[in-house]
């Protein structure tokens, strides 16, 4: 018999990375592969220390701007999207840049586009300062994209004409969060112009709802991501809303034994920029206290996969 005691690890499905994510790295890994190191990123390619520091010891070097990076190196641009002058600078500068935005951010982009050409008045739901709210309203002039991070903001923003107004939102925000704040929009303005499709994409969308499956039935959740990942702060904040203890950690070394003390339930997740590597590290790590028995909520399956870009194809 054993002696330690006995826990339950609820697994959530879907976990982990998205298709964004993995194309974006991909695009990095290709790319040193093709041209050889090193190769430039603009931003951290996706917002989790681990891939970062895995593909600097390939040969990636990660910069803020682009007049970091010599003409004469490859560039790529962040899963999170960029504004409209870095490629136009780094046309005029006659660089090779792979593009690794989302083609779901793309989309938001494109969107934003066609409400500015049609005359409306736009509003971004999102975190001011996400590198992805940066470069959706670096897709228009200043000044044609109000950003509303609140409720609050919502009910305070005076448009210039209230019958022609239009939302899009940041792809990684709370399903929750984000519902209220189109709420509070829709009732001062009836007629405000939606997405066609949600904006908040499709990972996002799922992780949260396996969130709250497994949540409402843990006493903790262990969310493996970095403090720095939108989705993966949301997903622990839709853990605590749906009862559990939740905390944010980078990978098991981060995992307090106090938290899980006497606890029964563990919930455990992945923000989609979380390798999967680090799901395993932290559920070897409880069953070195625990008999750990590993149960895994499946809420949705996914089937997402997006092209290359040609240059590295």
């Amino acid at each position: 018999m054993s002696s330690r005691p006995p826990l339950t690890v609820l697994l959530a499905s879907p976990r982990g990375f998205c298709a964004g994510v993995d194309r974006a790295i991909q695009i990095v890994e290709r790319a040193i592969a093709k041209y050889g190191a090193p190769v430039y990123v603009r931003h951290e390619i996706v917002h989790n220390r681990h891939v970062v520091d895995r593909l600097k010891a390939l040969g990636a070097v990660f910069v803020e701007e682009l007049d970091e990076c010599p003409a004469d190196r490859p560039v790529v641009f962040s899963a999170h999207g960029v504004p409209k002058s870095v490629p136009a600078e780094a046309r005029s500068r006659q660089m090779l840049f792979l593009d690794a935005t989302c083609p779901l951010v793309s989309k938001v982009h494109v969107e934003a586009g066609r409400h500015f050409d049609a005359g409306r008045e736009i509003v971004l739901i999102g975190h001011a300062g996400h590198p992805e709210v940066v470069g959706t309203m670096g897709q228009l002039p200043d000044g044609a994209v109000a950003l509303i991070e609140t409720v609050e903001d919502a009910r305070a923003f005076q448009p210039r004409d209230a019958s022609n107004v239009a939302f899009v939102t940041q792809t990684t925000l709370s399903v929750d969060d984000t519902a209220e704040i189109v709420a509070a929009l829709r009732a001062r303005f009836p007629e405000i112009a939606a997405p066609h499709k949600e904006d908040i994409c499709y990972a996002t969308t799922n992780r949260q709802e396996a969130v709250k499956a497994i949540s409402a039935r843990s006493e903790v959740l262990l969310v493996l991501g970095s403090a720095n990942s939108s989705n993966s702060v949301r997903l622990a904040e839709v853990g605590r809303r749906s009862g559990a203890r939740a905390y944010l950690i980078d990978d098991a070394t981060s995992l307090d034994p106090s938290w899980v003390a006497g606890a029964r339930i563990v919930g455990v997740t992945a923000g989609a920029s979380a390798p999967e590597v680090l799901v395993q590290g932290v559920i070897d790590r409880l069953a070195e206290t625990f008999e750990v028995t590993v149960e895994e909520i499946d809420t949705a399956r996914e089937t997402v996969t997006f092209k290359l870009p040609r240059a590295v194809a």
